[in-house]
């Protein structure tokens, strides 16, 4: 299993750019081809799909691609040919508000994905989208965060909530100022 690839672009195709590394050319398939420089150096993150017919591999810019790519290729009915295409139009940033929104419009606007799909989209991946990097980006709240996780409370929820916590106060004050903003909600 390969994680990503550090290599020279020296081809595109309608769907797929193939790096040099080494002197060896992986052919990768990525969501826009023309994003990328010919003859300029990149470090692509991979996924590796083996099947019994078919060895590919596909490729993202950025790390948070790869992980959503992966959340989606788990869902029944995606697979990576389906969800691929779906970061070539849209953010990971737009994918993921849809389906925490529940929007199918902005769903079925990718190729391929239909009502159904969608719909099996939100159903799997709403509230579970949350990464554990975003958890942490206001420093000071990690104990307050652990805590209410531990009440059972979503990442999510706690995300929305922690800009709201004053962050001078004991963990214990915390707590009980965030438990007010999450039961309000």
């Amino acid at each position: 299993m390969y994680s990503y690839i550090k290599g020279i672009v020296k081809e595109q195709g309608s769907n797929y750019v193939v790096i040099d590394n080494n002197g060896i050319g992986y052919q990768i398939y990525v969501a826009n081809p023309f994003a990328f420089q010919l003859d300029e150096e990149y470090t692509i993150f991979l996924y590796s799909y083996i099947r019994e017919d078919e060895y590919s591999l596909y490729g993202f810019k950025k790390l948070d691609e790869k992980e959503l790519f992966l959340k989606l290729i788990n869902v029944k009915g995606v697979g990576p040919k389906m969800a691929m295409p779906m970061f070539a139009t849209g953010s990971v940033e737009g994918i993921m508000d849809a389906i925490e929104r529940e929007n199918l419009i902005y769903l079925t606007k990718f190729p391929k994905i239909g009502d159904k799909v969608a719909r099996q989209i939100i159903l799997d991946l709403k509230g579970k989208l949350t990464s554990d990097r975003d958890l942490f980006t206001t420093d000071g709240f990690e104990e307050l965060t652990s805590v209410l996780e531990s009440l059972g409370y979503k990442k999510g929820d706690i995300k929305k909530i922690l800009p709201n916590v004053d962050a001078s106060l004991s963990v214990e004050d915390q707590v009980k100022e965030a438990l007010k903003l999450l039961l309000s909600r």
